[in-house]
């Protein structure tokens, strides 16, 4: 079978419109902005670039700035007698001109002179950057003279402070100073005259800066001057585009001359003499673009779960060697204006995006308003509503034509709508039909019309409705073999006027009935065959909807008769119980609708629909339907020894076998020689106990009032007297009594036994037949929960006996008790539909109690509704009330209402139940109708309510 066309998901024409304009404007924004995105990139990177390539110039500017003063100065000291003049006393004589350079350059760090003897004499400014590191110059100090002048062969160190007027403040000597101008680098490195040599930036001695040493060399020595680069550091940082830039200058041995954060240079760390590795800094990032080249300009990299542009560019401002200035940067940081012109142009175009949005959604909603009003009111159509008006004003032709295509295609939708709606809302069959008759001469536009139902036993057409049309009651001789032309010709004769006749058929082509229409008001040579066509397909539906009608009434009425018949078997199991099971369902009825009636609170909001209601009567009905499960000599055990007869008869003759025993005794007696007079009075004595004893056992039988423990103990007394049996036990027995009994030795003949015994065959076992109401049973899957005796059965004599109340044993009062089980079990396995679902819990909740002490699930009050409640108290009332159990006379009200009380006050039963049971007078309705005049007494309503505990 080809599976049906799926309809393809639909838009509107005015989101269709909106959404075209929108997206192209969308579109091209997303375009010029991803463009504008990358040329503002490529622009920000640019940027970065350009300025790291100036600061490389500048780097060189600076570097030429540091060294060129100095280089001048260097000239000029070449030729001054320092270099010349031998000792150190005559050398102090030039301090003023060394003291002149350091004055007019602040990045000098110290001027001297080294001699090829050995000798040391360097001068250094003292500022507060490198006061520091003499911790023994006087306050006022502005200079320090370290000098190593040789006096008888050696050469001694001593250490002279001088204030800013070149007064000496202090000489100290320093034998560990023991600095050799001859093994440093800048010494050996400067040997040609005339010629200024620039070292590469190393750690000075003393104040372990970076720095460099411009050296010039004489006839005597070197002349040297130091300046540091730390103000290269400080310029870096100036240049720092963004908090997390870095920027460093290394030289050739990965060694930092400069960094931006030159705070770090400064620390001892493991390198206190050395100068910083590129690897050896807290922030490796710049180590990742140390071997760039320069060629490939700034590239990114990703470290630390970051991205970084990286760029490494020369400067050539030294002689002993390149250097590079290396640059990272955050993309983050980097682009962050870019992100946010980018998010500036996204939010403009969201706006604009939206304005179109609105633009186009309005353009289109006046260009698709017509459609829209059309398509709703089709989709009206489409749920049925089909009196919604169709027709829409529109200025686009094919919608006007459409909706007036529309307007007529309701209208013929309209008519069948009414029609199916007629067939299948009637409630009864007659109502119907008149409905089916009306809708279809209003359909036609004709005035009169009659229905005829088919009645097969008679075999004639029955008037079942009739609009008016004068027409017989009944058409007889009706052939069912005849085809609908024959059965048409056949009536139209009896027809009035000019009849349109339809036979009417169900699913299997049997006769229904037939539909006449009169048409007067339509000339019958202009009766149109689509007319024609459309009222036998009318009459088709009509006959399966008839047919449909009658088959529901008839299971209804099925199912309503097989529960009686079901309930009233119950009843005529036992004449004990008769009319219980039709009483229940009256009570518990009336009970339901006072409940329904009443305004107390806890019935306020107490309703149940048609469904329900049905649902409560069938449980009612059938509340006691396990009971044909029940044995009939327990349900109507009427003494303790009953079972399927009284077995007091058997004991009974054990009696008369004791008694006559003693008169066979007595002559026995007699004619061994005692006196007849002893003989017949030990004779009569013990008769007489026989008869005493037999007596007690028979009123213990009766099972009346509970039973005292000295009663009890009598019957054990008595059960201990022993009768010989002569005959064998074992034989006429039924297959189940073989059984009991094997695996017992067959007793000797004469065997003695006790006039009461409870013996092993009087046990009878589950088997397979024990009942799932254990809770840990898992074949319980309904919740049961009740104590299960060890036995089926205990038929034991004593044990009957000694029932303390009432005749049932334990187990017996189980097998009673089961009849809920077996009802639950019953309807459970009915195939209920789901308005009926309830039945079984309805029917089997009448013994709960709200205490939780009820059978069989044991629920409580919280698991109780009011339906489960009225039922419980019908039952109890009825059961008080019944006069015809064998156990019992049937009470009066009072007696009844009084119990009840006291059951409700015990939570048995429901109080506020109870108390609408009376309040309402459904107690008396019930009496009135169901009870015998002698138990209809006066109740005192007001003491029952003032003792019902609130």
């Amino acid at each position: 079978m080809p599976l049906p066309n799926r309809q393809s998901a639909q838009i509107s024409l005015a989101l269709l419109v909106a959404i075209t304009v929108t997206l192209a404007m969308l579109i091209l924004t997303l375009v010029l902005i991803a463009q504008s995105y990358r040329g503002l990139e490529n622009a920000k990177l640019a940027a970065a670039e350009a300025s790291a390539q100036q600061l490389a110039v500048n780097i060189n500017d600076r570097i030429e700035a540091i060294t060129a003063p100095s280089r001048l100065a260097l000239s000029l000291l070449e030729h001054d007698p320092l270099m010349t003049t031998p000792g150190l006393s005559a050398r102090l004589q030039r301090l003023s001109a060394l003291a002149a350079v350091l004055e007019q350059n602040d990045i000098v760090s110290a001027v001297f002179a080294g001699y090829d003897n050995g000798e040391f004499f360097l001068l250094r400014q003292v500022t507060r950057h490198t006061r520091p590191l003499f911790p023994d110059a006087p306050p006022e100090t502005a200079f320090i003279l370290q000098a190593r002048s040789r006096s008888g062969g050696t050469i001694n160190g001593t250490w002279h402070y001088f204030d800013s007027d070149l007064i000496q403040l202090a000489e100290i000597p320093r034998p560990d100073y023991r600095y050799d101008p001859r093994n440093r680098g800048w010494y050996q490195q400067t040997t040609e005259p005339g010629r200024t040599r620039l070292s590469p930036p190393y750690v000075f001695f003393t104040t372990r800066d970076i720095g460099l040493t411009l050296s010039r060399r004489v006839a005597e020595g070197v002349i040297g001057i130091d300046v540091t680069v730390t103000a290269l550091s400080h310029q870096l940082a100036g240049f720092e585009h963004t908090p997390s830039t870095r920027i460093g200058i290394v030289n050739a041995e990965r060694q930092v001359i400069a960094y931006s954060r030159p705070e770090e240079l400064k620390a001892p760390g493991p390198y206190p003499n050395q100068m910083r590795e590129l690897d050896t800094l807290t922030d490796d990032t710049l180590a990742q673009i140390s071997r760039l080249d320069p060629a490939q300009g700034m590239i990114p990299f990703d470290h630390r779960e970051r991205t970084w542009f990286g760029l490494a560019l020369p400067v050539a401002g030294l002689d002993d060697g390149p250097l590079r200035i290396l640059l990272v940067i955050p993309a983050d940081e980097l682009l962050a204006e870019v992100w946010d012109s980018l998010a500036h142009q996204t939010r403009i175009a969201v706006a604009i995006s939206i304005f179109l949005l609105v633009l186009g959604w309005f353009l289109g909603h006046q260009v698709g308003k017509p459609l829209a009003q059309l398509a709703q009111r089709v989709s009206a159509l489409s749920q049925f509503r089909f009196d919604t008006p169709v027709r829409v004003k529109s200025r686009i032709l094919e919608a006007s034509r459409l909706s007036s295509a529309l307007e007529g295609m309701a209208g013929t939708i309209r008519s069948f709508q009414n029609i199916a709606l007629t067939l299948n809302r009637g409630r009864n069959l007659e109502e119907l039909l008149d409905d089916v008759l009306a809708q279809i001469l209003h359909i036609i536009g004709q005035q009169q019309g009659a229905i005829y139902l088919y009645a097969p036993r008679q075999q004639r057409l029955n008037l079942a409705v009739n609009a008016g049309m004068p027409v017989p009651a009944g058409v007889p001789d009706i052939d069912v073999a005849s085809d609908d032309s024959d059965l048409v010709r056949h009536l139209r004769p009896m027809m009035p006027g000019h009849p349109l006749i339809a036979v009417l058929r169900n699913r299997r082509q049997d006769l229904v009935g037939v539909l006449v229409i009169d048409m007067a008001n339509t000339d019958p040579g202009q009766l149109s065959d689509d007319l024609v066509i459309f009222v036998e397909e009318i009459a088709g539906s009509a006959a399966v909807a008839i047919e449909t009608r009658e088959l529901i009434e008839s299971q209804q009425a099925m199912l309503d008769g097989i529960i009686r018949l079901v309930a009233n078997a119950i009843d005529a199991k036992s004449p004990y119980t008769s009319g219980h099971c039709e009483r229940v369902p009256q009570l518990a009825q009336r009970l339901l609708d006072a409940a329904v009636a009443s305004d107390q609170p806890p019935f306020r909001d107490f309703q149940m629909s048609e469904d329900e209601a049905y649902e409560f009567k069938l449980a009612a009905w059938l509340h006691d339907c396990g009971k044909i499960t029940s044995p009939e000599y327990v349900v109507d055990k009427a003494t303790k020894l009953e079972t399927i007869y009284n077995r007091i008869h058997e004991i009974r003759t054990r009696f008369e076998v004791l008694h006559r025993d003693a008169e066979i005794h007595c002559l026995r007696r007699q004619l061994a020689g005692v006196s007849a007079s002893d003989a017949e009075r030990q004779r009569d004595q013990e008769q007489a106990r026989l008869q005493q004893e037999f007596a007690q056992v028979a009123s213990a039988n009766i099972g009346g009032e509970a039973m005292s423990d000295e009663a009890i103990a009598q019957l054990q007394r008595i059960a201990g007297h022993t009768w010989q049996r002569h005959f064998s036990d074992r034989l006429g027995l039924s297959r189940d009594e073989i059984e009991r009994l094997q695996g017992q030795p067959e007793s000797a003949l004469p065997a003695t036994e006790t006039l009461l015994a409870d013996r092993p065959e009087h046990l009878e076992p589950w088997g397979e037949r024990l009942p799932p109401v254990t809770r840990d049973d898992p074949r319980n899957r309904w919740g049961f929960d009740m104590p299960l005796p060890a036995h089926a059965y205990n038929r034991g004599e004593l044990h009957n006996l000694t029932v303390r109340r009432g005749t049932l044993t334990p187990e017996e009062r189980f097998k009673i008790n089961e009849h809920i089980v077996q009802t639950i079990c019953m309807l459970d396995a009915l195939p209920l539909p789901d308005r009926l679902a309830n039945v079984p819990r309805l029917a089997g909740t009448h013994h709960e109690r709200l205490d939780g002490e009820g059978y069989p699930c044991r629920l409580d009050a919280a698991a109780l509704g009011i339906p489960e409640r009225i039922m419980a108290v019908a039952d109890v009332f009825e059961a008080l009330t019944a006069a015809d159990r064998p156990y019992k006379d049937g009470k009066t009200l009072t007696e009844s209402l009084s119990i009840m009380v006291n059951m409700a006050n015990e939570r048995h039963i429901d109080a506020q139940v109870l108390r609408l049971f009376i309040e309402s007078g459904v107690y008396r309705q019930y009496a009135e109708a169901c009870l015998a005049p002698g138990q209809i007494d006066t109740v005192d309503e007001a003491a029952l309510l003032a003792a019902l505990a609130k």
